[in-house]
């Protein structure tokens, strides 16, 4: 295997990560919303968190540096539409993603706050739920269209 094919492959391996680790996040955290039960809720909140911060996070930094390493062994430039595409849906992808972390963590934390007062979840818990799945379109549309530009490499 040479070096190309291996940076290839972590970097693939990391759109792939992100890509898994975000539709089973959404998925999770979509069925213990739809439970109405707050210390599912809290529980779910609280592996989504981890499972962010732990494969998200990390294959999130890796993607830029393994594909400006594919860039310098395989001589592509700058000059590539697809590159700027890429590099611009990155920056929207984490633009959406970023506040994401944010609102799981206090979503979590008011399901946590809800189940050890055996109460109703608050109006605010509800409003960050709807902007969370607002901000997950653009977010994972973003990176579905990275991995798309990633194999078709479009002229």
């Amino acid at each position: 295997m040479t070096l190309y094919f291996a940076i290839k492959y972590l970097h693939m391996l990391g759109a792939i990560v992100i890509l898994g680790t975000g539709s089973g996040i959404a998925f999770f955290m979509l069925m213990a919303h739809r439970s109405g039960d707050a210390s599912f809720i809290a529980r779910t909140g609280s592996t989504v968190v981890i499972a962010d911060m732990l494969f998200t996070l990390t294959a999130v930094l890796l993607q830029p540096v393994t594909g400006g390493l594919l860039m310098m062994l395989s001589s592509t430039g700058f000059g590539e539409l697809w590159i700027w595409a890429s590099l611009g849906l990155y920056a929207v992808a984490g633009l959406f993603w970023m506040p994401v972390i944010f609102m799981q963590i206090e979503m979590r934390d008011l399901a946590r706050v809800a189940a050890a007062a055996n109460a109703a979840l608050p109006p605010r818990y509800f409003a960050l739920f709807r902007r969370w799945f607002l901000f997950g379109i653009p977010g994972f549309g973003s990176v579905m269209a990275i991995l798309w530009l990633m194999i078709a490499k479009p002229v």
